[in-house]
């Protein structure tokens, strides 16, 4: 990247730049577990050396430390598909219930932007839709880092809340279900798509933060595929271009899972139409009355601290959903 004239080609840099992210978010973790090892024999040999059982009470601790570090190496090597390793639309919407699945949806969001704060991935908001009363009905999102689709693309699916109401004078439990989608980000996607004909492009004024020019300005883009209906849109930039530029990369990344889905059924089953966003689709539950548990449908993994999970800890769940994919690829294959 240091050499003479690699900017000059933008487009080729910023996938060379992307590529490398992914590489080192394998390879980092390798060397500095190698390292450790190295430091963890010297302190064995030191504290049999002296008979110092203190100092074999630390390398104990160390060594299981690094026993989960490399379990945590061990599920980088579940990440080999073709687009794991790069960056994602990140979606979330509302379901069927008006505010309630508003205040749900608002409530996801939160916690997903804690864990992509916990783990140091980039986050910048596309497009967001307040509820009328509370939450919000749809937000979309860029998550940069490294294997962002591959770990993302786990909690893909409808997310079920229960719990007593606070918009309920009566204090009575209800049930809100809001969808998690995920894309990776289109780069090297072949669609044609004939944009003068093909799509659909709808100027308009972007609601919500983002200063005078975005508000006052049509520079949001929405944009309808006429064949297929997908619809996709970006608001957050104060450049018309950049946001026209964005939604096109949206929508090939959505026409191009949908040509896999064609190709392969086992593709189509696992990030095909999530359904209804309603009762029967979900594939985790979030329970907050009568009792405090949160459960994943698809590995049966579950936990009672819900607070943090809504607070981000989101990682047990997504090694296990990772785990399972691995081993139904393995049962398939033999």
């Amino acid at each position: 990247m240091g050499r003479s004239g690699f900017w000059d080609d933008t487009e080729r840099a910023r996938k060379v730049v992307t590529e490398l992210r992914g590489l080192k978010a394998l390879v980092d973790p390798v060397e500095q577990l190698l390292a450790r090892s190295d430091d963890l024999r010297v302190l064995y040999e030191l504290a049999v050396e002296e008979s110092d059982e203190q100092t074999l009470d630390e390398a104990a601790t160390e060594a299981e430390q690094m026993g989960s570090a490399l379990d945590r190496l061990e599920l980088m090597t579940l990440l080999a598909g073709p687009s794991d390793a790069k960056n994602c639309y990140f979606s979330i919407q509302a379901g069927a219930g008006g505010t309630e699945s508003c205040d749900w949806a608002e409530m996801l969001l939160r916690m997903y932007l804690r864990y992509f704060e916990r783990n140091d991935y980039g986050v910048q908001e596309l497009s967001r839709k307040d509820g009328e009363e509370a939450g919000v009905q749809s937000v979309s999102l860029l998550v940069s880092g490294g294997y962002a689709y591959g770990y993302l693309s786990c909690e893909l699916g409808v997310h079920r809340l229960v719990r007593i109401s606070p918009f309920d004078s009566q204090s009575r439990r209800h049930t809100s279900f809001a969808s998690v989608d995920v894309l990776p980000e289109a780069e090297d996607i072949e669609i044609e798509i004939d944009w003068a004909t093909d799509v659909r492009e709808e100027q308009f004024r972007a609601g919500g933060a983002g200063g005078q020019h975005v508000n006052k300005t049509s520079s949001a883009i929405r944009l309808t595929h006429e064949a297929t209906g997908i619809v996709v849109q970006c608001q957050n930039e104060r450049s018309q271009h950049q946001n026209r530029g964005t939604a096109r990369k949206m929508l090939q990344s959505r026409l191009h899972r949908l040509e896999e889905q064609k190709r392969d059924a086992e593709l189509a089953k696992l990030y095909g139409e999530k359904g209804e966003i309603a009762w029967g689709n979900q594939i985790r539950s979030y329970v907050l009355h009568p009792y405090q548990m949160v459960k994943d449908h698809r590995t049966a993994h579950e936990t009672g601290n819900t607070q943090g999970v809504l607070d981000g800890d989101l990682q047990p769940f997504i090694e296990a959903e990772l785990r399972r994919r691995a081993s139904a690829r393995g049962a398939k294959q033999g």
